[in-house]
């Protein structure tokens, strides 16, 4: 595991110290590390609502049917597969 230095003004310090105590972080690792989790998740969520408005902007798109979606699960079921013989070589 990398190691990572800040340095934080004493108002900061105070802060992270006052939320490890109040929400159960063991260290201020912890703390930072759920930070940083949260701030990955934010962005996921955020390219996915963006990837998700350019497919329904893009055009005039597709009836979802019990078809589309036995499809779809056929397609990734496929492609799960291709991916663990690739990961088994």
């Amino acid at each position: 595991m990398a190691t990572v230095t800040i340095s934080l003004p004493d108002s900061l310090k105070t802060f992270v110290e006052s939320q490890m105590a109040s929400k159960g972080y063991g260290n201020v690792s912890e703390y930072f590390r759920s930070l940083i989790r949260d701030a990955q998740t934010r962005e996921n969520d955020a390219r996915l609502e963006a990837l998700l408005l350019e497919g329904l902007a893009s055009g005039d798109g597709s009836e979802v049917t019990p078809e589309f979606w036995a499809d779809l699960k056929k397609e990734a079921a496929q492609l799960l597969s291709t991916r663990q013989e690739k990961k088994l070589r």
